[in-house]
């Protein structure tokens, strides 16, 4: 079975990048200016450090879901382990947030830019690829 792939448009590869410094840099802009009363260096170590874990584990998993649909070989383990990383990243934050000692719009605030930073990934990755198909397909 042939996947033919098109090539993403400009405006929406530009609303993905756009959507990924969003989420991004408004989590880290966050971090930067809590109170150091509400928030020590080592909890926003904490967060940084998730919100990384959280990207990595969310474009791995695009990647090898791709990967099996273009029948390049992808073990189920490293699929798994991607599943469980992605699990364990949204988990951590979800564990984190709630033991926070953050007003609940501080919470929101912090989860909703990690969710928009995490799906933009998915969305930067997907449009890398299908750019990089469609260019190899001479679309």
């Amino acid at each position: 079975m042939s996947v033919q792939y098109q090539r993403p448009s400009a405006a929406f590869i530009g609303a993905s990048w756009l959507a990924l410094f969003a989420g991004v840099l408004t989590y880290c802009y966050g971090l930067w200016n809590a109170d150091e009363k509400a928030m020590m260096l080592n909890e926003r170590g904490y967060y940084f450090t998730v919100l990384m874990y959280g990207l990595f584990s969310a474009v791995s998993l695009q990647k090898s879901v791709r990967d099996r649909l273009e029948d390049i070989p992808v073990t189920g383990l490293y699929l798994g382990l991607c599943w469980v990383s992605l699990g364990m990243a949204l988990l951590l934050l979800g564990v984190g947030l709630w033991n926070a000692s953050l007003v609940p719009s501080e919470k929101g605030f912090y989860a909703i830019a990690y969710v928009l930073s995490l799906f933009a990934a998915i969305a930067v990755q997907k449009n890398t690829r299908d750019m990089k198909a469609a260019d190899e397909a001479g679309a």
